[in-house]
């Protein structure tokens, strides 16, 4: 009879560390999806602030230093924050419009440190400028975020257009 509880206790304990060992990896998985959310909510916002023309957005979700990078399709490069915020002037113009966005085969990776983010999607940018369609369609969009202070910030982004 002793042997009996002994090996019913031996069992329980197993058991006990078994689900103690899971726990740990359910909230991990929990956490990294929230992380995942949070990441992506950054990348959406890196073109929803046009609509509403919200530069606190923008400006509060781009790496504020000189190591900014942006290149885009038609082979211009934006180097640094300072160079970046010049670009204010061209969307809060009246003849500029945002119209709407989608984002299509997101994918995401977090480094294992947690602290650096890249991603990949095809983005369809639609707006006007003067009435006119001034749109970035099928457009390839890859770009790296850091995590500065708890926040997740975009530090390089790259637009492109496949050619066929």
């Amino acid at each position: 009879m002793i042997l009996n509880v002994t090996i019913k206790c031996t069992c329980t304990a197993i058991a006990i560390s078994l689900i103690s060992c899971i726990n740990p990896d359910k909230e991990l998985l929990s956490e990294q999806k929230s992380e995942m959310a949070i990441i992506s909510n950054t990348i959406h916002s890196a073109i929803s602030w046009a609509k509403n023309k919200d530069f606190s957005v923008s400006n509060r979700i781009i790496a504020n230093d000189s190591n900014y990078l942006e290149v885009d399709p038609d082979n211009r490069i934006v180097r640094g924050f300072k160079e970046f915020k010049k670009n204010e002037e061209f969307f809060a113009d009246t003849n500029f419009k945002a119209i709407r966005y989608e984002i299509r085969d997101m994918k995401i990776s977090i480094s294992q440190s947690g602290t650096v983010a890249w991603y990949y999607c095809v983005l369809d940018d639609i707006n006007e400028w003067k009435g006119k369609p001034a749109c970035w369609v099928n457009t390839r969009w890859t770009g790296v975020l850091e995590k500065r202070d708890g926040k997740w910030i975009i530090v390089q982004m790259h637009f492109s257009f496949a050619k066929e």
